[in-house]
């Protein structure tokens, strides 16, 4: 049996950029490696979930894994509190959260408060909100830690009952679809108000609870010296805490080796990443923080790849990279950090990879186009090399090439089990 090599660029996808003089970041990039894999490979374009979705990166990552999200609904903040350790049960509730920016009519200056937030300056807020915020529309006791950057996870207990995922998010961006969020097309500016989506108590009850927090640690954060700080050096100030996604089951994937009777290995930065692949039962491999030096990042993960990949059925790495500049319309950094990875990360793994023996698989969870600054429903670049792949005729990679290719056009869940029957012929 071949082995496998999965690498999945964050929001990777993009629409062409007027500062690009018309091309995508990834057209515009160089990417001698990918389009080596791509000349010698099949390509093809793939929606992460199905058309018409324009999906958050959990459940984007659960489709391209092979897992339908509408058959195995889950919550991004079960997903993100499962991925950083915290103890979560069914009838707890967890959300994903933002720090973020807003006036004091609650209208959003920027949902990442401007994406310059330090692990310490979170980390004192989050310990500030800990301490002082208190809930009184039931009797509930709550756990807000801070993760990477802006980004955080919040549990909240009933003690005398459970609570219910099924409520509507705080953070005006994503708009509950069933039991998923979808990118809204048009953002609204301004923070909403948590509302149960049924007439359970328990849902009435976690948008009471959800509401009471976002109020009472809006006050905290406001009077907060970090932000006093933030703002007198011209920073946004970290001073609302945006919540979504709500959840209160752990979710029950099957795993891949009961699927495929394979042993994965896997490599990830965030916590919603590593959430999901512990819960299809991967194995992790630890990754050092972050230095901010991504030469060498990428080439350390290369080398983690190539040592771990030996003594397993294949190895899937999630690299955040491209997504974080779509966010912010960055189309030049965006188109240079696709450049790092290529020479850095392929460029390290291709000369010491037995392709014969190895499927190697690139595409993205979800496209991040610079010039809209969120998700899209557009589809995205795919590529199947090694093993036995036959190529077709297109010699690079990038939107616009791989929707001329031999794969077609795919749905999210039908990858994974067309990997599996490569590794195997």
């Amino acid at each position: 049996m071949k082995k496998l090599l999965y690498v999945v660029l964050d929001g990777l996808g993009d629409r062409p950029s007027p500062s690009l003089n018309g091309k995508t970041p990834l057209e515009a990039a160089e990417t001698l490696n990918m389009d080596f894999l791509a000349k010698n490979g099949k390509t093809g374009l793939m929606f992460p979930i199905r058309k018409g979705f324009a999906p958050e990166s959990d459940t984007a990552v659960i489709s391209i894994l092979g897992y339908d999200p509408l058959k195995y609904p889950s919550s991004r903040g079960v997903l993100e509190a499962y991925g950083v350790g915290l103890k979560i049960e069914d009838g707890m509730l967890a959300l994903r959260c933002n720090f973020a920016s807003v006036d004091n009519d609650w209208r959003i200056i920027d949902r990442r408060s401007g994406g310059d937030l330090t692990f310490d300056e979170a980390l004192k807020l989050a310990e500030s909100v800990n301490r002082e915020v208190k809930l009184i529309s039931a009797p509930a006791e709550f756990i807000f830690k801070n993760t990477v950057g802006y980004r955080a996870v919040l549990i909240i207990k009933r003690l005398d009952g459970k609570l219910s995922g099924k409520i509507s998010n705080i953070d005006p961006a994503y708009v509950r679809v069933g039991d998923i969020s979808v990118a809204k097309a048009e953002g609204i500016l301004k923070v909403e108000k948590c509302k149960p989506l049924d007439d359970s108590v328990e849902a009435n009850l976690a948008a009471k609870l959800v509401n009471e927090f976002t109020e009472k640690s809006f006050d905290v954060l406001s009077r907060h010296e970090v932000n006093a700080k933030r703002i007198a050096e011209g920073k946004l100030p970290a001073n609302i805490i945006l919540s979504r996604d709500a959840g209160s089951t752990v979710p029950k994937f099957p795993s891949f080796k009961k699927l495929y009777n394979i042993t994965f290995g896997f490599m990830a930065e965030m916590p919603v990443e590593k959430g999901i692949a512990l819960l299809c039962g991967m194995v992790e491999i630890p990754l050092p923080p972050s230095t901010g030096n991504l030469k060498e990042d990428y080439k350390l993960r290369a080398r983690k790849v190539l040592e771990s990949i030996e003594n397993l059925d294949g190895v899937y790495i999630h690299i955040k990279g491209p997504d974080e500049p779509g966010h912010k319309g960055r189309c030049e950094e965006k188109m240079e950090i696709i450049t790092l990875i290529d020479k850095y990360f392929f460029g390290e793994i291709l000369p010491n990879l037995n392709l014969k023996k190895t499927i190697v698989v690139v595409t993205a969870d979800h496209s991040t186009p610079c010039t809209l600054k969120a998700h899209t429903d557009d589809p995205v670049p795919l590529l199947i090399a090694g093993g036995d792949v036959k190529p077709d005729e297109v010699l690079s990679f990038s939107e616009k090439a791989c929707e001329k290719g031999s794969l077609g056009l795919l749905n999210g869940p039908e990858l994974m089990p067309k990997l599996v029957d490569l590794m195997r012929r």
